[in-house]
């Protein structure tokens, strides 16, 4: 036990002290119970992970769940296509999603939802609004680490960006955005949460020639989930803008 412990392998110490407690261990196998043993680690090494990838991911609702999800006939939304999305089959394709959807319908939730399905069954996911994303690589650039920074966000195998396009961009940005899109493309997923139908992201991008590179790399190999409804899920709800992200969308 001692040195089961300096290998750092506390719960299997703590299985093994269980069975030495309970006269029933004696009746199994050698093989049963160190298999049972085994098998406790395990289960905890896997909780463990999972804890920290949902907690590297930056969910603002990390108990968000798929089967939540609320589908009200006015919101039209595609349940088949939530579905076959559900099987993160679209992670292993290398494929994206857009999620399109008039403020407060919901959009950040249920990309919460998908971020949390791919987090538990580890894929690396990490949540940050577009301002934001632009704001630290501007920091990075700055701080001489902006190629770090850009392996980095590369890296990640689900990156789900919100707001997209919702501000006025700089040229600088619109140059950091075509650099993210362009090494994630057909390399890994990327989930895009915006107000505005593709058709108004050319305006919004500015410059026609790479906003055409950024939205061709988007918009031809990508999921659309668009979310309607005339009355918001936080009016819906009556909540406060505090506890939005804290109910079933």
């Amino acid at each position: 036990m001692q040195k089961l412990t300096e290998m750092k392998l506390g719960v299997m110490v703590g299985a093994f002290r269980q069975q030495l407690k309970d006269k029933n261990a004696a009746e199994l196998s050698f093989e049963e119970r160190l298999g049972l043993i085994v098998d406790e680690e395990w289960v905890a090494r896997k909780s463990n992970r999972l804890t920290r990838f949902i907690r590297s991911a930056n969910f603002g609702f990390p108990s968000a769940c798929i089967e939540d999800i609320e589908y009200r006939s006015d919101r039209e939304l595609d349940k088949s296509l939530i579905t076959r999305l559900a099987t993160y089959n679209y992670i292993q394709d290398h494929r994206s999603l857009m999620l399109l959807g008039a403020s407060c319908s919901g959009k950040t939730w249920i990309a919460y939802a998908f971020g949390v399905k791919a987090a538990q069954n580890f894929y690396t996911v990490h949540y940050i609004r577009l301002s934001d994303l632009l704001g630290e690589l501007a920091i990075a650039k700055a701080e001489g680490t902006y190629c770090k920074t850009l392996k980095q966000l590369t890296g990640v195998q689900l990156l789900i960006i919100d707001e997209w396009l919702l501000y006025d961009l700089k040229d600088s940005d619109v140059r950091d955005i075509l650099e993210i899109v362009d090494r994630r493309h057909k390399r890994v997923s990327t989930i895009f949460g915006s107000q505005y139908d593709t058709g108004g992201w050319h305006e919004k991008l500015g410059e026609p020639t790479i906003a055409d590179a950024i939205c061709d790399r988007i918009v031809h190999d990508s999921y659309t989930l668009v979310i309607r409804g005339e009355e918001s899920m936080r009016k819906h709800k009556g909540l406060t803008a505090s506890t939005h992200e804290a109910s079933p969308q």
